[in-house]
């Protein structure tokens, strides 16, 4: 008589640009005998590369990466048509993302600070098809706060983009945005790059100017 097989474990895949977080959510996913971390990378490029073509159970993306934002590998995966299970990760608290998220067919979202702990538990769900929401998520949920309006004319701005034009508009300097955002310099030149093509701004300043024009507007957001 043969011994049953053990079940092939669940494979995931880690992106994030800060090799600590990744270290810390390695060790608490590779303590769990029927999960694997099969692949690992450090800005969104990577990881839809990796997602192609190693097809993980489950990939773990940092909202805000270099080269290609989380939500825009997810929108990728979902042009290509594959199916794996995203979980998102985040430092921001906003329902904006959670709300953005939620369209695009995200399944699992959780903040940074308490990844680690229910990282296990959500990568389970999420490889069956379920939805799995850390606790502080599951608070916004509850609480169902509506976000405000964005102005007409920033629709076309991602979460990201319009949070730092918020900071722009309050005076932050690049690199006060950079701490604030948890963002290299150089990806806050690249949104700044990429906001002022937009909106058609040109010239120096010009995103300063526009952001201090719509002050009072960004700051019912």
């Amino acid at each position: 008589m043969h011994s049953p097989q053990p079940e092939a474990p669940i494979t995931v895949l880690i992106a994030d640009d800060h090799p600590l977080l990744r270290q810390g959510l390695r060790t608490a996913i590779t303590a769990e005998s029927d999960l694997q971390v099969i692949a690992e990378a450090a800005n969104g490029e990577e990881a839809l590369q990796q997602i192609v073509s190693l097809a993980p159970h489950v990939a773990i993306l940092d909202i805000d990466m270099p080269r290609c934002d989380g939500f825009a590998v997810m929108r990728e995966l979902n042009r290509l048509g594959l199916t794996v299970g995203v979980i998102v990760l985040t430092l921001h608290t906003g329902t904006d993302l959670l709300e953005e998220a939620l369209e695009i067919g995200v399944r699992g979202y959780f903040l940074k600070s308490s990844a680690a702990i229910d990282i296990a538990e959500g990568i389970r769900r999420v490889a069956n098809g379920d939805s799995y929401f850390s606790r502080e998520v599951q608070q916004l949920l509850r609480e169902g706060t509506v976000r405000q309006p964005i102005p007409a004319e920033l629709a076309g701005l991602t979460p990201v983009e319009v949070r730092l034009v918020q900071q722009i508009a309050s005076g932050k300097t690049s690199r006060e945005i950079a701490a604030f955002l948890n963002l290299s310099a150089r990806t806050i030149e690249n949104y700044r790059t990429a906001i002022c093509g937009k909106l058609n701004l040109t010239g120096p300043n010009a995103l300063l100017r526009y952001a201090l024009s719509k002050r009072a507007a960004l700051r019912r957001l």
